[in-house]
């Protein structure tokens, strides 16, 4: 990925809350028939590794997990993202010399995929994901509540994933490289948009000097 310095995020600790908040990311791995990518929603585990391990899983029927990888494989993180119009800058009123951009946030996660049908680890793993999403509802799902003959029946229709990152990086493209006034500009008419994503951005723009 492309990250010029201004855009560049460094941060564990913004990196992991980035990555914990998308609640579907995509699995990429090359092939000797090319790349092949899959919708997954993941959980990532901190504490598991050096830079911090991922699970998840995807349809036994796939044959994404029957590709044997080559290389490390990759996990795209996208948070929000919006639209920026010149009209927003303050700049255009001066001297016109602007043009449309994207502000976005966005994570690469490199590592070394594994796939895996343990039912033991299977059912980890299932369970994980499931107590993290059901976490938030007022009267939570649990693996559980459906009858045990049930879920081993689905646990066979699946393959689970693990991802042991080795890498990541992260970008915030939050207008940071424009000028103050070009950056209050864009927040204030992002604030105002209709769309929740739109609104979100505008509340991580920078809008002090440095």
């Amino acid at each position: 990925m492309y990250v010029p310095p201004a855009f560049r995020e460094d941060d564990p600790a913004i990196l992991h809350r980035l990555m914990r908040d998308t609640r579907l990311s995509t699995l990429v791995t090359a092939t000797a028939a090319g790349p092949i990518g899959t919708p997954l929603p993941l959980f990532f585990d901190p504490a598991e590794g050096e830079h911090g391990t991922l699970y998840g899983h995807l349809a036994r029927a796939n044959p994404h997990w029957q590709a044997e990888p080559i290389g490390d494989a990759m996990a795209i993180f996208m948070g929000a993202d919006a639209y920026v119009s010149p009209n927003w800058y303050a700049a255009k009123q001066e001297h016109h010399k602007v043009v449309p951009t994207w502000n976005y946030e966005a994570i690469h996660a490199y590592g070394t995929v594994e796939f895996f049908d343990d039912p033991r680890r299977l059912l980890e793993a299932v369970t994980r994901i499931t107590n993290l999403h059901e976490g938030t509802m007022s009267k939570p799902w649990q693996v559980s509540d459906a009858p045990p003959a049930f879920v081993e029946a689905q646990l066979r229709g699946i393959v689970g994933v693990r991802l042991t990152v080795r890498r990541l990086e992260g970008k915030r493209k939050l207008s940071q490289n424009r000028p103050a006034a070009d950056r209050a500009g864009v927040a204030r008419a992002l604030a105002d948009s209709p769309n929740p994503a739109d609104r979100r951005i505008a509340s991580l723009i920078p809008l002090d000097p440095t």
